[in-house]
């Protein structure tokens, strides 16, 4: 049966106008990446490590960097709120949110060219950009020395004084319960503890990043961080000295909490997510990672050798390191919140 000439021309007009809009979805993914993290790595003078590798990135590839910044949890959340239409590429969070991100389905599989070395999920779904470690700071003008033990916050000194970003919401603050769980033997002891500090704490901050200026200007003499984003923040903020709480009798202790980086699924821009990744993974940005962002690099076969690659090295330096069980977290991690509100009246 011949083909009716209008039919003929019409399937070819289709066929330009879908080769068109290939083309035009092609040329957009060529020019953008959209990049959910938490904070910390971004410089508040635009001196950051992410704004290096950014600018980096984009002068290499021409790809522009879109940045939406929070804590790790709000993040999260608003990558689920987004589940039907994804508007970002890139998420990069704080443990234990990358692992309930990947459990919620809102990572795909991809392996970073150069993270063969580098913390990653069993299942490919994430790997560490930047390795990081838990901590506090404190007012080293107002106080000779930080103090030692978790007891020691207890003090009347610190009241209105102290302050932590808030679990379930900041990484940082969710960091705040894990090591407290740890270091006082158990859930109960360390809620216990919680309540009774909630006398001195200033209040909730959705933001561990805010928290530092605040130490720095003396409107508080303690706060949780970590060490990353507290030692580059130490470089424009002369009284910030960082920390970390032993448990009485013992040593002062922390654990990994590194930034976490994975693909988003449904991602609008996908494979300049991917291109975005190999990017941080690369030799190149991992070897400034100290020198410019504060960090560790997350390849263990990038060695830096710099003077702040030693200090970070020195800082770390007595302190016991423990790993927590974070699929064993991130399951808690509703219940945990729960009951922490209930025991502070948060």
């Amino acid at each position: 049966m011949p083909t009716h000439p209008l039919r003929l021309t019409l399937a070819v007009s289709l066929l330009v106008l879908s080769a068109a809009c290939g083309t035009s979805t092609a040329a957009s993914d060529a020019k953008t990446v959209t990049v959910y993290s938490a904070d910390g790595l971004k410089g508040e003078s635009g001196d950051g490590w992410y704004d290096k590798v950014f600018a980096d990135f984009t002068k290499r590839t021409g790809i522009k960097v879109e940045y939406v910044e929070g804590g790790s949890g709000e993040m999260v959340q608003r990558v689920v709120r987004e589940r039907s239409n994804p508007q970002a590429d890139v998420l990069v969070t704080l443990p234990p949110f990358i692992q309930q991100a990947d459990g919620k389905g809102l990572l795909r599989k991809y392996t970073p060219r150069g993270s063969e070395t580098a913390t990653r999920a069993a299942n490919g779904t994430w790997t560490s950009v930047v390795d990081n470690y838990f901590g506090f700071v404190y007012d080293k003008k107002h106080l000779k020395q930080p103090p030692r033990t978790w007891q020691e916050l207890l003090d009347g000194r610190y009241k209105n004084k102290l302050q932590y970003s808030t679990p379930g919401v900041a990484g940082d603050g969710t960091a705040v319960l894990i090591k407290a769980i740890h270091d006082f033997g158990g859930e109960k002891p360390a809620l216990d503890y919680l309540g009774r500090l909630q006398v001195n704490n200033v209040g909730p901050s959705a933001s561990t990043g805010k928290l530092a200026p605040k130490v720095d200007k003396g409107e508080l003499l303690v706060a949780n961080g970590d060490v990353q984003m507290n030692y580059a923040q130490a470089k424009t903020m002369p009284n910030l000295g960082i920390w970390f709480p032993a448990p009485r009798g013992g040593r002062p202790t922390t654990f990994a909490l590194p930034y976490a980086a994975g693909l988003v699924t449904g991602a609008p821009h996908s494979a300049n997510g991917r291109a975005l990744l190999d990017f941080l993974l690369s030799r190149e940005a991992q070897q400034e990672v100290g020198s410019v962002g504060g960090g560790f690099s997350a390849r263990r076969d990038v060695k830096a050798t710099d003077p702040d690659a030693v200090a970070l090295a020195k800082l770390m330096d007595g302190v016991e390191i423990f790993t927590p069980d974070w699929t064993d977290v991130a399951a808690r991690l509703p219940s945990y919140v729960e009951n922490w509100k209930a025991a502070t009246g948060s």
